[in-house]
């Protein structure tokens, strides 16, 4: 659903630094998770939430409102400084998921939407106990166009069969194995190790469509980490290989829109005793 399972520690932390460059597009293109998803991540009675890895704050704004106070951390400065122009009403801070800048026991919940993947887990989860009050929340979401979706199959089959080959003398490798790498993928699953101290976390499936135009569908693709990490001229390509295909292909052209599935799969768990 994004961007890393089969990639080394000094290939993650390039990927997750390359998203400042795109700060703008990303809030544009990538959509947060929706109010449905939220409303079963946020814990009743919560005051004080984190928003963890929280980008340009595609969820930080759909909670204020919520809760009294909204705490948005973000490494990045570039993507931290679209929040704050975008969300005056949270908290943003520099920090990660194995440092944050707060003292223990002091919030009631933290969430991480589309970016606990990014963070070294077992850390993570130590200091997201460390901050949380007595009994407090833990929740994490991934949200992007759901692969098993019609659109995405629509769109492998029109990949395989019309995507040049390397042969034909493009550069880099064909666009079909670029878009289709499995090892791109996350497995978005919150693991809760048996000596955390956190409990074992229930799972929540929600899914829903967005009608996107090819500039849409071609701009969401320019956030992924790995179209960003790409050397200029093979992005060109594939981005260029991209728009002929839903032109050609799919008949997406202009203003005329593709209802493209989402998937959200969120996962909470709380404190143990």
């Amino acid at each position: 659903m994004d961007e890393t399972s089969g990639i080394s520690d000094e290939e993650r932390l390039r990927r997750s630094a390359s998203f400042g460059d795109a700060a703008v597009a990303y809030e544009r293109y990538r959509p947060g998770p929706p109010a449905a998803v939220i409303d079963w991540l946020v814990p009743k009675g919560a005051r004080s939430v984190v928003d963890l890895g929280a980008g340009t704050g595609l969820m930080t704004r759909e909670l204020i409102g919520r809760v009294d106070r909204v705490i948005a951390i973000e490494p990045d400065d570039r993507m931290r400084e679209v929040l704050v122009r975008n969300v005056p009403g949270a908290t943003a801070l520099r920090g990660s998921g194995e440092v944050m800048p707060l003292e223990s026991g002091t919030v009631d919940a933290v969430l991480a939407s589309s970016s606990w993947h990014w963070m070294d887990a077992e850390r993570t989860l130590a200091e997201v106990a460390r901050v949380l009050a007595p009994a407090g929340a833990l929740g994490v979401v991934w949200t992007g166009p759901d692969p098993d979706g019609p659109f995405v199959a629509q769109a492998q089959a029109m990949l395989t069969t019309m995507a040049p080959r390397p042969s034909e003398g493009r550069p880099g490798t064909d666009l079909a194995e670029a878009v289709l790498d499995t090892q791109n993928r996350v497995d978005p699953t919150l693991v809760i190790p048996d000596a955390s101290p956190f409990r074992q976390p229930e799972h929540l499936v929600h899914t829903w469509n967005i009608a996107l135009t090819a500039d849409e569908l071609i701009g969401l693709l320019g956030t992924f980490s790995w179209i960003l990490t790409m050397p200029d001229e093979r992005r060109e390509f594939v981005v260029a290989e991209a728009r002929r295909i839903l032109r050609d292909g799919l008949g997406v052209v202009g203003e005329v829109t593709v209802d493209v599935q989402y998937r959200s799969e969120a996962w909470r768990t709380v404190l143990a005793g």
